[in-house]
């Protein structure tokens, strides 16, 4: 393991973005202030998604993950933290980029909505035809 205090990776997706610090201890999960249970409610799926990093590196017991996420909804947040704690793991242990590249982990989804466009309803959608 690495003898670093403190690391610090971003993490983003669509506007989400998350700031992550992570540092070595019992396995404490703080997210603006709050416990990931109370940030994310009863969104299981999410939670499972924001632990994925730490339960392939087997890191979940022995560091402790302090985020700020503003930006997007809930969960783009959550895929945005997702994607910080991953950065920081790699960081914390370079051997982990093994376990992580592999699974998509390190890659930033850069899908991101599309523009409106103008005499369009949204992006792509036409305006309803009327034949009179």
């Amino acid at each position: 393991m690495a003898k670093i205090a403190t690391i610090y990776a971003t993490g983003k997706r669509k506007c989400a973005i998350a700031k992550v610090w992570l540092t070595p201890g019992k396995g404490e999960m703080t997210i603006n202030d709050k416990t990931i249970d109370q940030w994310l409610g009863g969104h299981e799926a999410l939670k499972m998604k924001v632990r994925l990093p730490l339960e392939m590196t087997k890191q979940l017991e022995s560091v402790n993950i302090k985020a700020t996420t503003l930006g997007g909804g809930y969960s783009a947040q959550a895929d945005a933290l997702k994607h910080g704690i991953t950065k920081a793991l790699v960081q914390y242990e370079e051997t982990f980029r093994a376990i992580l590249k592999p699974m998509g982990l390190l890659t930033r989804d850069s899908r991101v909505v599309e523009r409106k466009k103008p005499g369009k309803r949204k992006a792509r959608r036409s305006p309803q035809f009327s034949k009179r």
